[in-house]
């Protein structure tokens, strides 16, 4: 699965590249986050609670942060196991780019998703997936714009 997108965020860019890499900002944000923690400056551990279609789960997994270039851009990978229901791992290229307005969020992401949840095809594991990020850049907005 491959999705892209673009969001203006009504911050400078400093504010919003520290609120990417802020664990408790993140989990509020994240739909179905449960537990976010910092393993390290470059490491973090999820559990997050997805529904697909039929199927839920619950995704435990670990994410790196890559190529860090602050407060520009940076590459996130991850890989989580939902037991029975199968796994998901890929990857974000995330950019952040000074406009008129605040800060300009630009991302690419690869993913692959396998087991019980793959066979829900991908239709429905890619409407569920450009819901997610939505919801997430709609909380990630709300809450480091009106900061």
């Amino acid at each position: 699965m491959e999705m892209n997108g673009s969001h203006l965020i009504p911050a400078d860019r400093q504010t919003v590249w520290e609120a990417l890499n802020n664990p408790d900002m993140l989990r509020a944000c994240i739909p179905g986050c449960e537990e976010l923690d910092m393993q390290s400056e470059t490491q973090m551990s999820a559990t997050v609670v997805a529904k697909v279609g039929p199927v839920k789960a619950k995704f435990r997994g670990e994410v790196t942060l890559e190529n860090l270039n602050p407060p520009e851009s940076y590459t996130i990978s991850g890989e989580g196991k939902g037991g029975i229901a199968g796994f998901a791992k890929g990857g974000a290229d995330v950019k952040l780019t000074e406009v008129d307005g605040g800060t300009q969020l630009d991302y690419t992401v690869d993913a692959k998703v396998g087991g019980k949840i793959a066979q829900l095809g991908s239709r429905l594991i890619d409407s569920t997936a450009k819901k997610m990020a939505n919801q997430f850049f709609t909380n990630f907005t709300e809450k480091v714009g009106g900061a």
